[in-house]
């Protein structure tokens, strides 16, 4: 079978162990762990599968946070798969944020704008990025441009993923939000998909910040990404 008819299928039937299982895993622990999370992939795994959480003798008291954008993250994913076919949009963007930040502490603060742009201006990096009166702007400007394209290939994922990344239009959560947005778009264009992985974060943020300069840094971490995600495929005998 093919990955994204591998992935929905096995998601319908909550199949255990299989290629969806370990994505969900993967992608939810890395993602979330270069943000900052504390949650190790074990407790990621143990949380996905019993909806429980385990801390070792002597470890650090999990942050609230941390594990309810776990569970979260793994909706996220799960909408991903429900409208991978769709044009990418505003609707899609906002709602990866609200799944991603609902319950969490930054949905109790008004100003945070859950599922909203942001309302106050951030930096990445150190980075200016847009001003919260050109998000909704520079999104629409963005999406139309690559909404346009009668071909989508890896290097235009990329390329939406960092001017994505520069207006960076959330108050918190725009990485996840992008990173979920450059896998439903490699499904959508039958690109293998890829999962940045924690231990790359240095590469990958270095990616970016050169990426005006120098594309290939970030180009090259995605794609060694993505071998190591053809591995997984390799092993699971899925087709792209």
């Amino acid at each position: 079978m093919k990955l994204l008819e591998t992935l929905q299928e096995e998601k319908s039937s909550n199949l255990k162990g299989g290629i969806y299982h370990k994505t969900q895993i993967k992608l939810t622990y890395n993602t979330n762990r270069i943000e900052g999370s504390k949650l190790s992939e074990e407790q990621t795994r143990y949380i996905f599968e019993t909806n429980t959480l385990f801390t070792e003798e002597g470890e650090i008291t999990a942050n609230v946070d941390d594990i309810i954008e776990t569970v979260n993250h793994f909706l996220c994913f799960d909408y991903m798969l429900e409208i991978v076919k769709e044009p990418l949009s505003e609707k899609h963007m906002k709602e990866f944020h609200q799944i991603l930040k609902l319950n969490t502490s930054d949905a109790k603060k008004e100003w945070f704008n859950v599922g909203e742009y942001k309302l106050r201006p951030n930096m990445v990096g150190g980075i200016e990025t847009s001003n919260p009166k050109e998000v909704e702007k520079d999104i629409r400007k963005l999406l139309d441009h690559y909404n346009k394209k009668i071909k989508v290939e890896i290097s235009d994922i990329i390329d939406f993923h960092y001017e994505f990344e520069a207006i960076h239009p959330f108050q918190d959560g725009n990485g996840r939000v992008g990173r979920l947005i450059m896998f439903k778009e490699c499904l959508k264009n039958n690109i293998v998909p890829f999962i940045i992985e924690d231990e790359f974060k240095f590469f990958y943020y270095r990616g970016l910040s050169e990426y005006p300069k120098i594309k290939g840094y970030l180009i090259d971490t995605c794609l060694a990404a993505q071998d190591n995600y053809k591995e997984l495929m390799k092993y699971f005998e899925i087709e792209k």
